[in-house]
């Protein structure tokens, strides 16, 4: 790096700094804060076990009034039969719905498992049967006793949900394999003869997409005509699945896409975060790190209230994400509602093709956190494109990492050399700018400014001719200081001592926890961190002197690879390996460009353009005109000076 590069990163440091110091939250905030905090989680845990409590009391008493099967079958008491009588009639023309077993079916491809339950009909859990989680169990996207899918509404006066009453599956194939062709799993909620909702599950092989059909059949007897709409309940508690809970945290967000309009999220940082949204709605995505459980209506939604609430830090789930939902119902004797399941990885390609909704634009590759506009371009348009070309070749990531940082630095050559001869310009230019500068007093800055420019100008010397290269540069690492992050290709992808390039390596573990470093030593971080120094020192030696101009600046100098690595020690290693790789080769193209370049060479050259006659450009010619003109005028008219 040269002192262009350097005073970028140091002035991009001190605004972060800056930022940091002045957005810092007093004592009084922070004391605030961490009350609320505790009674957050204390809220939640009472939440938790009166939720608990409820459905055990409520699943006791109805096993004591039915006693499972055998009452059903047997109605041996009157007591017994009594408490049907009561129970059906409480959930009127759903009444037999009210009572049932819980029955499991698999609908399965070879990458999805998706377990469906009778009781409500729904989506028990998800398995990603490609995957793993980090400790090697069976990576499941959710567990049904955390969920709610279904729908609320008004039948003869009384409130039904959907989600506690047993639907009837259609078939009694347990398991439905859609590996060879396409398979459907339906199952219907009874409410009296030839009137009930349909679920219909379709699944395709290869797909990580479950097609859901909502089917009402005869139910305008029983939903009110006049609703026009129906509360639609998904709330999931999102699991950790990933090593660093913090880290996976910061990651897992709710996002939603606008009808024919643009996506937006929810914060991932906030303890509770919630949105009523009462325009259309497309989808509703409950992303994490590097999966998502996505709902796509076919016909929008018509409105929703959207929740976020994060859990205790190291608890087994990371967020609770609630969508209460309203989907248009215009009370028909057979009508449909039509959308699409989600439940895969969060992968470019994948995200990108996913078309359910003909001549519109889905933007679910939104959810992905590649960067903000320039950044996000540059991953979509040749990060991800080299690294997928790579990696049809290469199964090792640690070697394509090493060969994209090569490719990447090889394209920049050029402007790295251009960046390398400017420095040396203004280096043997340096004792000339001295001349003036002790010439020229102190006082007299914009005159000391005027002579250097002309010095600068005679010699054919750009003094910003350094900065081009910086700004080739610093967009891509920025690209990739999002990419790595969120590559699901590097998950649980191992190199050398690291075990998941997407996660952070550890070669020690400390007993105690360093603010902002953490409780383990990162040994790609660590070199980085060595490598940017060396950086620096070479690239300060050829600076001669800029020093003693800017006393802080050497200072600021060897104090970024020290921030770097504080804020880098939890960072994915594949982003750190890419860094340090990357200051690496910088420094062997500057050892090999400092052969070639010679500083005498340079200076007679400089030299040589100053005997050259300079051609005028158009923009300065038309100023000496009018300059010319100026003073052609005030000779005419000496009365007006």
């Amino acid at each position: 790096m040269d002192k262009n590069q350097i005073t970028g990163i140091v002035l991009i440091a001190l605004i972060l700094i800056g930022y940091s110091y002045f957005t810092k939250p007093t004592e009084e905030q922070i004391e605030k804060a961490r009350q609320e905090k505790l009674r957050q989680d204390s809220l939640i845990r009472v939440q938790e076990k009166q939720e608990k409590i409820q459905a055990a009391k409520f699943e006791t008493q109805k096993n004591d009034s039915l006693n499972s099967e055998t009452i059903i079958l047997s109605d041996t008491t009157k007591v017994d039969s009594t408490q049907i009588k009561h129970i059906k009639e409480s959930f009127g023309s759903f009444g037999e719905a009210a009572i049932g077993k819980q029955e499991f079916f698999i609908l399965e491809n070879k990458n999805i498992k998706l377990k469906i339950s009778t009781k409500g009909g729904r989506p028990y859990s998800v398995e990603m049967k490609k995957y793993k989680k980090y400790d090697s169990t069976e990576l499941v996207l959710f567990d049904g006793d955390s969920t709610i899918f279904g729908m609320n509404f008004f039948a003869e006066n009384r409130k039904i949900s959907t989600n506690d009453l047993f639907f009837v599956a259609q078939s009694d194939e347990k398991i439905i394999n859609a590996s060879q062709s396409e398979k459907k799993a339906v199952f219907r909620l009874y409410a009296g003869e030839n009137q009930y909702i349909e679920y219909t599950y379709t699944l395709k092989p290869e797909s990580y997409l479950v097609d859901f059909d909502i089917h009402f059949v005869g139910m305008d007897k029983v939903i009110a005509k006049n609703a026009g709409f129906i509360d639609f309940n998904w709330y999931v508690n999102i699991p950790s699945l990933e090593k660093g809970w913090s880290w996976e945290n910061r990651y897992t967000e709710l996002y939603w896409k606008y009808f024919q309009d643009e996506v937006d999220y929810l914060s991932a940082s906030s303890e509770l975060d919630e949105k009523n949204i009462t325009t259309r709605i497309r989808w509703i995505a409950y992303k994490q790190q590097f999966f998502s459980s996505i709902l796509i209506a076919k016909e929008p939604i018509l409105s929703a209230k959207l929740k976020s609430e994060m859990f205790s830090e190291n608890h087994k789930y990371l967020k609770k994400f609630n969508s209460d939902m309203s989907i248009e119902y215009n009370g028909g004797s057979d009508e449909k509602l039509s959308f699409a399941l989600y439940y895969g990885p969060n992968k470019y390609n994948i995200l990108k093709n996913i078309n359910v909704v003909e001549n519109e634009k889905l933007a679910l590759t939104e959810i992905l956190p590649l960067g903000w506009k320039i950044f996000r371009w540059i991953n979509i348009f040749a990060i991800i494109p080299l690294f997928d070309f790579l990696g049809r070749f290469i199964s090792n990531y640690g070697i394509i990492i090493l060969l994209m940082t090569i490719i990447i630095k090889m394209v920049l050559f050029p402007f790295t050399y251009k960046s390398y001869v400017s420095s040396a310009k203004m280096r043997v230019l340096k004792p000339q700018i001295d001349e003036i500068n002790k010439k020229i007093p102190k006082d007299k800055a914009m005159e000391r400014q005027q002579a250097t420019m002309a010095l600068y100008r005679k010699a054919g010397v750009n003094p910003m001719g350094g900065c081009l290269p910086m700004l080739f540069q610093m967009p891509i690492l920025l690209a990739m200081f999002y990419f790595f992050p969120s590559s699901i290709e590097l998950r649980q992808q191992s190199f050398l001592w690291a075990h998941d390039l997407s996660s952070y390596d550890s070669i020690l573990s400390l007993p105690f926890t360093i603010p902002f470093y953490g409780n383990h030593v990162s040994l790609f971080t660590l070199l980085m961190a060595v490598s940017m120094i060396f950086s620096t020192k070479m690239n300060s030696s050829q600076m001669q002197g800029s020093s003693e101009q800017m006393p802080g600046m050497k200072m600021m100098m060897y104090m970024m690879p020290v921030m770097m690595l504080l804020w880098f020690n939890q960072y994915s290693a594949g982003l750190s390996y890419y860094y340090f790789l990357s200051n690496i080769i910088t420094i062997g193209q500057t050892m090999i460009i400092r052969k070639y370049v010679d500083d005498n060479k340079v200076l007679l050259k400089l030299n040589e353009n100053k005997k050259k006659p300079k051609k005028k450009s158009k923009f300065q010619a038309k100023l000496d005109e009018m300059a010319k003109q100026q003073r052609e005028q005030a000779k005419k008219n000496p009365k007006k000076r």
